[in-house]
């Protein structure tokens, strides 16, 4: 039930954000989750921005952060490059953030498309994408026997004006030229909502995820055996929610509805 709700796993992007801003009601419905004693932990797809990147955004915003409160698609790819290519070197198309990310946790990458070390690639969602990666991930692809894994499933990415295409849709791009599809990291798969209940010691009774796609939140929370709740500030739609095989255990406008009915409850 609502009111059992401890521990808070949250999208951001669409979720509690739209870009820079801040979607209403998010800011007192984080403080009343710390102030009852529960916790509220962010499992993001967005491979663009490291933990001290957030930090610092949420800062900005008036919201008090720490590591203990994210776990990003970039944790979950970092862990799977750690257990399944420890040592070997990984080429990326993706952010300077992303990379310094994997750097920080001592995964060997380049960007060098002829370095014959290569033993995986690795997409993210990429606002620095340039038609240059493109053709050198194509041609590793297309001439090597390495693994390949991308960040995200995402097809597309909020932001003020609308959407921007995601790693998902980046990804669907190369497989028309590649005939390959990646293994994804982030949502819908469960490994970033195991690790936070694992680090929190909630059991899954006593959490919430909380997002705005039916096919990464969702289906993640569906899969993980968690209840779900959808925010229509996002990608996904009411009438969409009702359709979709995995639907939402609740539907709620915005974060601001589901403080209130939580808070009531």
């Amino acid at each position: 039930m609502l009111k059992d709700k401890r521990l808070f796993l949250l999208d951001i992007d669409g979720t509690v954000c739209i870009g820079e801003r801040l979607i209403s009601g998010t800011k007192q419905f984080l403080e009343a989750v710390k102030e009852s004693g529960g916790q509220f932990v962010f499992i993001t797809n967005n491979s663009t921005r490291g933990i001290d990147d957030y930090i610092r955004s949420f800062q900005k915003l008036g919201i008090a952060t720490d590591y203990t409160n994210f776990i990003t698609a970039s944790y979950a790819t970092v862990q799977y490059l750690k257990k399944h290519y420890e040592g070997k070197l990984i080429y990326v198309m993706g952010t300077k953030s992303l990379m310094r990310e994997l750097k920080r946790n001592g995964i060997r990458i380049t960007v060098d498309c002829q370095d014959p070390e290569i033993a995986c690639v690795l997409v993210s969602y990429d606002n620095q994408l340039t038609y240059e990666k493109i053709m050198d991930t194509c041609q590793i692809l297309s001439t090597r026997e390495v693994g390949y894994i991308a960040t995200n499933l995402d097809y597309v990415c909020p932001i003020e004006f609308g959407y921007v295409p995601d790693c998902g849709a980046i990804c669907q791009m190369l497989e028309h030229a590649v005939k390959r599809t990646p293994q994804y990291m982030g949502k819908p798969g469960t490994a970033m909502v195991e690790s936070a209940l694992k680090l929190n010691h909630y059991p899954k009774e006593k959490t919430l995820i909380v997002g705005d796609r039916l096919y990464t939140d969702i289906l993640c929370g569906y899969s993980a055996g968690v209840e779900t709740a959808l925010v229509l500030t996002g990608e996904a739609t009411k009438e969409e929610a009702e359709k979709y095989q995995y639907g939402p255990d609740y539907i709620f406008a915005s974060v601001e509805e589901l403080y209130q009915k939580w808070m009531e409850a």
